[in-house]
């Protein structure tokens, strides 16, 4: 598909994050709140609320770029991708501005990568898709996830 995913994530100077980016608990994982990325591993821009400062179509590719940082954390701690058995949920955050109503549109980004990657069966989830009133360092998209994998 030529989707490239990205290093680890590169957080601000300073910022020690006390908890795994991916949990693993029998066949059960969690996966932490993740942003977008740019290919080197920072957070990928435009930053701001959707609505004023970036776009729904821009919401969409940043979720779509927050589709791969989950799965490059998910290489690194499963190894293979292949493990994965199925997409059990999402939780999508989007950093709107007042009044914004459109967040399933961006959070689309994520949930169509998702299931392009993976296909109908496999890629297929719940979701939650809603507006906050700011997000870490000014991203405009955090998703959060539970997935399964085979032994």
């Amino acid at each position: 598909m030529g989707l490239v995913l990205p290093p680890e994530p590169k957080m601000p100077k300073g910022v020690v994050l006390p908890f795994p980016p991916v949990l693993v608990r029998g066949m059960r994982v969690f996966v932490s709140g993740h942003g977008p990325q740019s290919p080197d591993g920072s957070l990928a821009a435009p930053f701001g609320h959707v609505g004023t400062d970036v776009t729904v179509e821009q919401g969409y590719e940043l979720a779509g770029k927050t589709a791969l940082s989950v799965l490059g954390s998910l290489e690194r701690e499963l190894g293979d991708l292949g493990r994965i058995s199925g997409w059990c949920s999402i939780f999508g955050m989007v950093n709107s501005a007042p009044g914004f109503g459109q967040q399933p549109a961006v959070i689309n980004g994520f949930t169509n990568l998702i299931i392009e990657v993976f296909g109908p069966d496999v890629g297929a989830h719940t979701r939650s898709a809603v507006g906050m009133a700011a997000l870490p360092f000014g991203i405009a998209v955090e998703v959060e996830a539970e997935l399964l994998i085979d032994g």
